[in-house]
């Protein structure tokens, strides 16, 4: 009986992996055998590796983006294979999975895999740089004043409990050069500033800061730089040791369109040793956190959801498969198209319309009041699912076509008189 048992429970675990490894490679190979000359009949394949339905397309990339159909299916695939045996045996087989998508992940984005903590999204990652670097009262913070709240009134709550004095530093709706954003930054650092930290593409305003020159204007002044890049991982071409911050962090489920509740924070070698972490776990081969020389020390976070580590290595082939090259392209081109049609709608951009000077966050000017009967209108009518921070936001990604951008303009344009009220 115990045979009978352990052979089926090994022969319904191959028949679920095999599942998982199908739909994955189905949907890699898919992608990889089309053209990108192929012109929109390309992006219409990777289109259909999101389930959404044409009546309810994301645009709203900032927040929250579906995740690839093979990736959903490998989260549900794998929690069943935990779930239908949770011994330490069985789990065993997923000892590997996390330092491979680790791997995967820092490869992309210009870093070292122990250079990159997989930990659950940017709010955790923001938090342990506000937690854990070593302040005296009196030193200062100097952050841009369109920061997420977690990378903004964060600092406000660190700031109140130890006597620190957090700097905002606003920068003109459309900068006339990276040089003077970096200049109105380095006037609020003194000697007393021991951080500087940004959020590389603002959610509130979609404009895109310098991080590179930002980066080196601090390091250049012995300052530590963070950069919060919830709109950056997965929206644009990174290389992080090219970009020179000391840490930065990211979700999965923004415009990597990966499995939710997984975000990195990566932290530059030989910065980790100075900061603490936020929560000591334990996993069997890390003992004491402490003495970590490396990023790693910030991952051991408890129990972690095996499906969705698996799963961000998938997320991970499928961008290199499409290519961030190509990722980053594609939204350009979208939001410009977006950006246009907008403007000849009578709509006023808070986004510069600059591709050099935003990403794919693209934001109108609407009346308070009319904002979520706006959104609203855009949903329901329209079928588009947008957002309301600072205006009407509207965030295009590769599983959005030029249909669908056509489809938001033409919701703007037949709502003037609430977007101009």
């Amino acid at each position: 009986m115990v045979f009978s048992i352990t052979r089926r429970s090994i022969l319904q675990q191959a028949t679920a992996a095999a599942a998982v490894a199908t739909v994955a490679n189905g949907a890699i190979q898919n992608i990889a055998k089309a053209q990108p000359s192929d012109g929109e009949a390309y992006w219409q394949l990777v289109r259909r590796q999101f389930i959404f339905p044409e009546s309810a397309v994301p645009m709203n990339s900032a927040n929250l983006c579906p995740a690839f159909q093979s990736v959903a299916e490998k989260v549900a695939a794998v929690s069943r294979i935990v779930d239908y045996d949770v011994s330490l045996n069985n789990r065993a087989q997923f000892n590997d999975t996390l330092s491979a998508a680790r791997a995967k992940v820092a490869a992309q984005i210009g870093a070292e895999p122990d250079e990159v903590a997989l930990v659950r999204n940017t709010s955790e990652a923001n938090s342990t740089i506000t937690n854990g670097l070593d302040f005296r009262a009196g030193d200062e913070i100097v952050i841009w004043d369109q920061n997420h709240v977690t990378n903004n009134e964060a600092w406000d709550i660190r700031a109140k409990r130890y006597g620190l004095k957090v700097v905002r530093v606003a920068v003109p709706r459309v900068p006339e050069s990276d040089d003077q954003v970096v200049e109105l930054f380095a006037k609020a650092c003194n000697d007393r500033t021991k951080i500087v930290t940004f959020t590389e593409v603002s959610n509130v305003s979609g404009l895109r800061l310098p991080a590179k020159k930002l980066a080196a204007m601090a390091r250049g002044r012995g300052i530590h730089c963070h950069v919060d890049g919830a709109q950056s991982w997965g929206a644009q071409v990174l290389d992080l040791h090219d970009m020179g911050c000391d840490s930065f962090a990211g979700s999965a489920h923004k415009w990597f369109m990966g499995p939710k509740e997984v975000g990195i924070l990566y932290v530059r070698s030989g910065r980790a040793p100075g900061i603490w972490p936020n929560i000591i776990g334990y996993t069997g081969e890390i003992k004491v956190e402490l003495d970590l020389k490396n990023a790693l020390k910030f991952e051991t976070l408890g129990q972690r959801d095996d499906a969705a580590i698996a799963a961000l290595g998938e997320t991970a082939e499928l961008h290199d498969q499409i290519s961030p090259e190509r990722i980053e392209t594609r939204i350009r081109e979208l939001a410009s198209l977006l950006k246009a049609g907008l403007k000849e709608a009578g709509a006023t951009l808070v986004t510069p319309e600059d591709p050099k000077m935003s990403g794919g966050v693209v934001i109108i000017e609407v009346p308070k009041d009319n904002q979520k009967t706006v959104a609203d209108a855009m949903y329901s009518k329209f079928g588009i699912a947008a957002s309301t921070s600072g205006g009407l936001r509207l965030c295009p990604h590769v599983y959005n076509t030029r249909a669908h951008v056509m489809r938001a303009i033409q919701g703007v344009t037949s709502m003037r008189d609430l977007i101009k009220a």
